[in-house]
């Protein structure tokens, strides 16, 4: 027995190209809080890594990379001795700090500690 469906236009409907470029780049997981620390000023990588709370070190230089790779971090490597590499927001990477900070005050409204919806929410 065939099953037959019925499609109309707005079940059809494609998500935004600019939004899955958008997840691409930054719906990896420590994406995120990567480009949070690094919003007020550059950052020293081991300074970094303390700032996020249970990222590797492997993880932490491989999200930067892929970032930088995107030109939304510069990786910079402050003169030494002792050699010291940092990090900082490109203008592109600057740029979202609006999105940010509304996707946090966005959290801090609906979603409980461990990242589901509070029930009150949930109609």
């Amino acid at each position: 027995m065939a099953v037959q469906e019925n499609h109309d236009a707005a079940s059809c409907r494609r998500v935004d190209d600019g939004i899955t470029r958008v997840f691409q780049v930054l719906g990896k997981r420590w994406t995120g809080p990567i480009v949070a620390v690094l919003l007020p000023a550059p950052v020293h990588f081991a300074d970094l890594r303390r700032a996020i709370p249970g990222i590797s070190e492997r993880m932490l230089s491989d999200r930067l990379t892929e970032l930088a790779g995107v030109g939304i971090v510069v990786r910079e490597v402050d003169d030494g001795p002792p050699l010291r590499v940092s990090y900082r927001l490109t203008e592109a990477g600057s740029a979202l700090e609006p999105a940010l900070s509304e996707l946090g005050a966005w959290a801090e409204k609906y979603l409980l500690e461990d990242g589901r919806c509070a029930e009150r929410f949930r109609k």
